[in-house]
């Protein structure tokens, strides 16, 4: 690739200037000097690739976790204007709305140690995971499933009675995104999807039981319910499945030929776009808010069946052991937002691949309960290793189009991992350190190999140096259940 200029402009935000004639805008990157030296070439090209799109205000954005996706990179942002931009699937991924949900409890280290290893088990049992797995018993007719893809949360809670009203205050668009269009939405994903409710999947997905190791900011755990260090949480990490992924495969093909149709000049074809008006745009957007719902969906029903394995082993009922959600929030998706621009504000379409909306204390967005705080940003790590709370921070705003990073970041292929690790190896580590593991498959154990991942301790203190997102409480595993 061309050669590039880096420029430091504080000590964790970098910008590479426009260095191609194609370049809209630079590239804007939160991370530390030696996550940069660390990054993949491909990484900045597919940013700055990014920055060549229609309507692209500002930078293109690369976060502290990021790496090398699908035509965007994965924890690269991007906000295009609403009326002359673009919308591109490549900007949100196959899995969209995979996201992340925290729930506490009333529990602490010494009343879970004991049973750890049942209730790891009876989560397993309670939730399939693993590639293509399936509910057998909770399954919907097409009819039933149209009406999740607009209820999301929502429907899960008031029509099927799995968690409570209260859960969907503490969700991103309450759990039910408007815009939904089931007509929209192709015979083939909804096939993958009318038995895939409630599960994990396989991959990087998730479910994690965790305790608190590290409190940094008291006054904002004790709003989001962290009281104390050995408290017991809980997190789930999963998105809409082969339903999520079958509409982005569809509608990648619908932006293929619009590229052509609107005569719209590409670095990269895996970027394919419309003009955010156009009907092609439009039609995506109203199928991409089924798969934003169903994933919320998802995790609603999860959740459901994670209390009431808590309630089978503890033999307590829910108020007994405080189980609450936290927050639910979103890592790959595109949303329409109002951003200050240029002195102004302007309506613009937030791709977040691989990014966490990070809102600051007082935003109408934020819950009520959290208006004195901010928002919850979720960074989930890999296996075996810690993840983190943050809160937004007022900065975000116009650093990041209020974004921070998702995760702790691929830094090896699942295929080189695979070559380099046994999994019995990986387990018999983790089990020295007291963390159980029930998986699906073998395979993935070494797959998801916490070496294959950067650190998450670093990605969430350059998150909180970069003014993106504040740590406010460090969670370590107990046990995993991964698909």
């Amino acid at each position: 690739m061309p050669q590039y200029k880096l420029n430091k402009i504080e000590d964790y935000i970098w910008e590479i200037p426009k260095y191609r004639p194609d370049m809209r805008v630079p590239v804007r990157i939160y991370a530390s000097k030696s996550q940069i030296d660390h990054m993949e070439p491909e990484t900045i090209r597919q940013a700055s690739n990014v920055s060549t799109l229609p309507g692209i205000y500002k930078y293109s954005i690369l976060l502290s976790d990021c790496h090398t996706g699908y035509g965007f990179a994965i924890g690269n942002v991007a906000a295009m204007d609403a009326e002359d931009g673009v919308i591109s699937p490549g900007g949100v991924g196959f899995d969209i709305n995979c996201g992340v949900r925290v729930m506490t409890t009333g529990l602490s280290i010494d009343d879970v140690t004991p049973r750890l290893k049942e209730l790891t088990n009876t989560i397993f049992n309670l939730v399939p995971c693993g590639l293509g797995s399936k509910r057998k018993d909770f399954r919907v007719t097409r009819g039933e499933l149209d009406e999740i893809l607009v209820g999301g949360a929502r429907t899960m809670v008031e029509r099927y009675g799995l968690g409570y009203p209260e859960d969907l205050k503490f969700i991103e668009e309450g759990g039910a995104m408007k815009g939904a269009n089931p007509r929209l939405v192709s015979g083939r994903a909804k096939d993958r999807g009318l038995a895939q409710i409630g599960t994990l999947g396989s991959g990087n997905h998730f479910l994690e039981v965790q305790r608190v190791d590290r409190i940094f900011d008291e006054r904002v755990a004790k709003a989001f319910g962290i009281t104390h260090e050995g408290q017991i949480t809980i997190m789930v990490h999963t998105g809409s499945r082969g339903f999520g992924h079958q509409v982005c495969s569809d509608y990648l093909k619908v932006m293929e030929r619009a590229v052509r149709s609107y005569g719209i000049r590409l670095p990269d074809r895996q970027l394919a776009c419309a003009p955010t008006k156009s009907r092609e745009a439009q039609d995506y957007l109203g199928a991409f808010t089924c798969a934003v719902n169903f994933a919320f969906a998802n995790r609603q029903a999860i959740s459901h069946w994670v209390r009431e394995a808590f309630l089978k082993v503890f033999k307590k009922d829910v108020d007994a052991l405080g189980i609450k959600l936290v927050y639910d929030v979103a890592h790959n998706i595109v949303k329409l937002e109002e951003h200050r621009v240029d002195g102004g504000y302007r309506k613009v379409y937030v791709h977040r691949k691989g990014a966490t909306r990070s809102l600051p204390a007082d935003h109408p967005l934020v819950p009520n309960e959290y208006k004195n705080v901010g928002q919850p940003v979720l960074i989930p790590g890999s296996m075996g290793t810690a993840s983190y709370i943050l809160v937004g921070m007022p900065t975000a705003l116009e650093r990041s189009f209020a974004s921070a990073a998702h995760g702790a970041g691929r830094t090896m292929s699942r295929a080189a991992a695979k070559r380099t690790y046994r999994a019995q190896e990986v387990l018999n580590k983790l089990a020295k350190r007291g963390i159980i593991v029930r998986a699906d498959s073998m395979a993935t154990i070494s797959e998801e190999v916490d070496a294959a991942y950067k650190s998450a301790d670093e990605v969430a203190l350059a998150t909180e140096r970069a003014g993106l997102a504040k740590r406010v409480a460090r969670l370590v595993p107990l046990a995993v259940v991964k698909g």
